[in-house]
């Protein structure tokens, strides 16, 4: 099979190698229902040591820039509580923390999650870490601009391999939230 986007030696719809998937993705691929079949989340893989954006993209094809999305972890806290949720935004874009998500998540303060604490939470590899497979009960905001793309290249759960994803696929995760501006420049 050929990818959707960028140029990889090996493109496989990802139900067809679950095996290459973490347990939480994998188990989210397999329960995967709505508009965007499961079939049409393609896994690349793809060498670990050039999974951070700007070497990938130099290996993988530079159009790829604008087609990537990053998947972050944050903590939001509230009278001594804290929730963590997920943030997709473009790569181009970094994620307003302290705007848009603290206002989303009703916190008084929102930071980024500390590594240990994001990797221990969602079973994935840092810099792996994807929306597809995370605790069900996160909230998944998700910048409109991902939606709007036919494909979107995201982590898999591991820092080897990347899942091509239809962008409107991530507006049906459980919990997804779509917000404009989450993203900004």
């Amino acid at each position: 099979m050929r990818a959707p986007i960028g140029h990889f030696d090996t493109a496989t719809p990802a139900p067809e190698c679950l095996d290459e998937l973490i347990r939480p993705v994998a188990d989210a691929v397999r329960r995967r229902h709505g508009s965007v079949p499961a079939e049409r989340i393609v896994y690349v893989d793809t060498e670990p040591e050039w999974a951070d954006t700007a070497t990938f993209v130099e290996h993988y094809g530079r159009e790829l820039l604008e087609q990537s999305a990053n998947c972050v972890v944050v903590a939001a806290k509230r009278a001594g509580e804290t929730r963590l949720a997920a943030c997709l935004v473009l790569s181009t874009t970094r994620v307003d923390v302290n705007g848009v998500v603290r206002r989303q998540l009703g916190a008084r303060k929102a930071s980024f999650a500390a590594m240990d604490l994001a990797t221990g939470e969602t079973g994935m590899e840092y810099g792996g870490i994807t929306p597809i497979g995370l605790p069900e009960d996160w909230p998944v905001l998700v910048d409109a601009a991902v939606v709007d793309l036919p494909y979107v290249l995201v982590g898999s759960g591991r820092r080897r391999g990347k899942l091509l994803v239809p962008g409107k696929a991530f507006a049906e995760l459980p919990g997804a939230v779509v917000l404009e501006g989450l993203g900004v420049a």
